[in-house]
């Protein structure tokens, strides 16, 4: 028998369709993950195979997307958001139904963050839609999510890519992608004041990645970073890009992860 092996997906908007590639090369030589744990994009990619939907479905769904499916253009601004995130619950529920954790093929979970603890909030139990919804939720974009007395939003604010929570799962072996790279624009290049912020961002959010990476014990047995340069986080197109270049990530490393969970 092979040893466990657990994938942690990582948040990065419409990048996070490399996800889906990676599943299919991984498919395509059966092999099937014990368990997943995601982060944002990473958590809707892995709610929809966790409950069993096929990855060509999760593919053909996801590239007919429009930003129209997720955002709620109607809704004027509210005190602590732009947006609602109630299509993208709904939306949810159309493919996956309302389904709890424990009722899923595999062990899934997905990250959040509480604005009142401050703290990582990991969603194991009751309902995934919410769960995914919750750590999908953009800071100031989307309304947070209010739930057992937090109030949630994007898992990625403190974990990116949700390595110890796959861990804790149950997996023997931890294959991790990161889709956050070559997202910047050079500084001097900056367009303007919104994109100067989500630049501030980035930069906290990588020093956090790489502090948590340096860690002595830090479970991940094969951390993956593709190149999905001139893809926009943020903007619904080019998905048929990061779904290829997800899909040659699997294939270039698919004896590694047969290595890695051979006994």
């Amino acid at each position: 028998m092979s040893k466990k092996l657990g994938l942690a997906l990582g948040g990065g908007g419409a990048r996070g369709v490399v996800h889906i590639g990676f599943l299919k090369a991984l498919e395509e030589e059966g092999i099937k993950p014990y368990c997943i744990s995601g982060t944002s994009m990473g958590a809707v990619v892995g709610a929809c195979y966790a409950c069993g939907m096929q990855v060509d479905f999760i593919r053909d769904t996801m590239l007919k997307l429009k930003s129209s499916d997720i955002i709620d253009i109607s809704v004027p601004f509210s005190r602590l958001s732009i947006l609602r995130s109630n299509k993208l619950q709904k939306l949810l529920i159309k493919h996956i139904g309302d389904k709890k954790f424990e009722e899923l093929e595999m062990p899934f979970s997905c990250t959040a963050v509480d604005l009142y603890s401050e703290k990582l909030y990991v969603f194991d139990k009751g309902s995934v839609a919410l769960g995914v919804q919750a750590s999908s939720c953009i800071p100031a974009v989307f309304k947070p999510v209010e739930h057992d007395g937090m109030l949630l939003v994007d898992g990625g604010v403190l974990c990116r890519v949700p390595v110890k929570q796959t861990k804790a799962l149950g997996a023997d072996v931890v294959v991790a992608i990161d889709a956050i790279k070559n997202t910047a624009d050079p500084v001097d290049k900056i367009p303007n004041l919104v994109a100067m912020l989500l630049r501030v961002f980035d930069t906290i959010d990588n020093h956090n990645v790489r502090t948590e990476r340096a860690q002595p014990g830090y479970p991940c047995d094969l951390l993956l970073e593709p190149e999905l340069e001139g893809i926009s986080q943020f903007a619904v197109k080019n998905l048929d890009k990061a779904y290829e270049e997800g899909y040659r990530l699997g294939r270039d490393n698919i004896e590694a992860v047969k290595k890695l969970i051979a006994d």
